[in-house]
């Protein structure tokens, strides 16, 4: 005897809470704690804070549109700052953060594709845009990496004189407090909505922050007589970007490649033997689409049972993973007969 159960997402849903500490409270407990934090974010595939489909895609959408405007404020500062100083290698920065802002808009995209219903041609909906988009995002803090590195090395072998060093540093100061805290925003919010793609543009816009540190700290270097800070700090960014963009990539390939976290699979087999009826079970495979969770379990039965008293034990293991596992949206729960023991 098999049964299939799809779970009630559509006609009978179930949106749950499940307010967990992940012992947040002493992870910046040490200053090496903090700088790790940095370039590899905490993180639990289970964040659970925001765990309904429409919910999640609406804090998506709402976190890329305030973060955009954050940024464009930004820029619009150092803009003012560059009419001032004339500085070109502040405008260039300025022009580059303009430029990465706007990645903000196929998340945006992506959000709001994911968001639609199912069709017959995309039967499991439109969530992998967010993946895509996690690609692009991507791209470009690779390209962060690049325009970095090569801007540093032309300027060990070609110095260029800085400007109302005062002044540069300023939009320095501005660019990196503005970009972290959309870079903090973003990730928590990612985080919070199981979004791999927002929390690597997140750290997009923190790889943003550190270009104009670099800007800071450089211009710090020239004004105590030594020139050659500017491109040395440039090259040690560099470093710190290419950090930032193997941790991304990681997050975001692992979607794309269907990973979860091994703690979400153990959660949802400890609740499933733990249903009644439940003799053995055989397997359990998710995968994210976006930013929500999608399984499939196989369980053994008593071979006894009937098919209504098969369903209802489907039923009762698809509702108990529903709360066993955050941001689960559907589960697909076959029952088997259990087979008779050998010899």
């Amino acid at each position: 005897m098999t049964h299939q159960h799809h779970s009630h997402d559509s006609h009978d849903s179930h949106d749950h809470h499940h307010p967990h500490d992940h012992g947040r409270t002493g992870r910046f407990g040490s200053l090496g704690a903090a700088f790790r934090e940095l370039f590899v974010p905490h993180s639990h595939d289970a964040a659970d804070s925001i765990d309904g489909a429409l919910e999640s895609s609406a804090a998506g959408i709402r976190a890329v549109k305030l973060s955009l405007v954050a940024l464009l404020a930004t820029a619009v500062a150092q803009m003012v700052i560059v009419a001032i100083s004339g500085s070109v290698a502040l405008l260039a920065d300025t022009v580059h953060n303009v430029a990465d802002a706007l990645t903000a808009i196929p998340l945006w995209v992506a959000f709001a594709l994911g968001a639609r219903p199912a069709t017959r041609r995309y039967t499991y909906g439109f969530g992998r845009a967010e993946d895509v988009a996690g690609l692009f995002v991507i791209g470009m803090i690779a390209l962060s990496a690049v325009l970095a590195g090569v801007e540093s090395i032309r300027r060990l072998t070609d110095p260029v004189p800085i400007n109302h060093v005062g002044l540069v540093a300023a939009a320095g100061l501005v660019g990196f407090i503005g970009n972290e805290l959309v870079a903090v925003y973003r990730i928590r919010v990612g985080r919070q909505i199981g979004s791999a793609a927002l929390v690597a543009d997140g750290m997009h816009a923190r790889t943003d922050g550190f270009t104009s540190l670099a800007v800071l700290f450089g211009a710090g270097g020239v004004a105590l007589g030594f020139p050659l800070a500017d491109p040395i700090i440039g090259l040690i960014i560099t470093a710190a970007i290419l950090a930032i963009l193997r941790t991304a990539a990681r997050d975001v390939f692992r979607r794309l490649m269907d990973g979860v976290d091994p703690a979400l699979l153990d959660a949802a087999e400890t609740a499933l033997a733990a249903e009644p009826g439940v003799i053995d079970v055989r397997d359990v495979r998710m995968r994210w689409i976006g930013h929500r969770l999608h399984a499939e379990a196989e369980l053994d039965i008593d071979p006894g049972l009937t098919l209504s008293e098969a369903h209802r034990i489907a039923h009762e293991a698809e509702h108990s993973l529903t709360h066993a596992v955050p941001k689960l949206r559907t589960a697909l729960v076959h029952a088997y007969p259990a087979r008779p023991p050998q010899g």
